[in-house]
């Protein structure tokens, strides 16, 4: 027994790198989506934007943001 050696699996706390990666991730994630998301906004029609209460300032202002913010 003294030959035993412990192969256990390791938490994801004792591997700081997962966990800023699995966040990096996210944001990458969430990023992507808000850019889908304003490519989607710049196709709606002056209609479109009325029934969302959504102005053209409005609308510009969305569209000129980077897509991490």
């Amino acid at each position: 027994m003294k030959n035993l050696q412990d192969f256990s699996i390791p938490s994801a706390q004792s591997r700081p790198y997962q966990q800023g990666l699995r966040g990096m991730l996210k944001g990458l994630c969430a990023g992507l989506e808000r850019a889908r998301t304003r490519r989607l906004l710049a196709q709606l029609d002056d209609r479109q934007l009325a029934d969302l209460g959504i102005s053209h300032a409005d609308r510009s202002n969305e569209l000129d943001k980077p897509f991490w913010r």
